[in-house]
């Protein structure tokens, strides 16, 4: 199964992390913590850190496992016992996602969104959206109510 989180989902981890234990601690399965940048979240993200090197020097995983909430979520599956990777993808983020679950095999995609207009979608696009229609998967969106972008 793959979570998949941006930085936006800080504000649902624990609710991800309950819909994802929900699924995945009755099965046994292994839970893949996705976080996909773009190159310019990963040079922002970076230079946050104090990072020396640049992006096609430092491994993806690592990043990921430095920015929230992957931290919280792995310290929360780990308490749960269930058994958890973090992977890192740097490109365009649905694209990344999509990419990421045909890499791990996933059989499903666990995904956060906020509540947006109509309007809204069809002026900035949904990363969501990209990932439900991409997905090689069955998609569980995990919708916040209470989440405005």
């Amino acid at each position: 199964m793959l979570l998949a989180v941006g930085p936006m989902d800080t504000v649902r981890a624990e609710g991800l992390a309950e819909t994802v234990l929900e699924i995945a601690d009755p099965l046994g399965a292994r839970v893949v913590i996705g976080h996909a940048f773009t190159a310019q979240e990963y040079e922002e993200f970076r230079e946050d850190l104090g990072l020396e090197a640049r992006l096609e020097d430092v491994d993806p995983d690592e990043v990921a496992a430095e920015r929230a909430p992957v931290s919280d979520l792995a310290d929360r599956f780990a308490e749960a016992g269930v058994d958890y990777e973090i992977r890192g993808s740097v490109g365009e983020i649905g694209d990344a996602v999509v990419d990421m679950a045909r890499a791990v095999d996933a059989d499903r995609i666990v995904v956060g969104g906020r509540r947006r207009s109509p309007a809204e979608k069809a002026v900035l696009g949904s990363v969501s959206q990209d990932i439900i229609l991409q997905a090689p998967c069955p998609v569980t969106y995990f919708r916040d109510l209470d989440v405005m972008e």
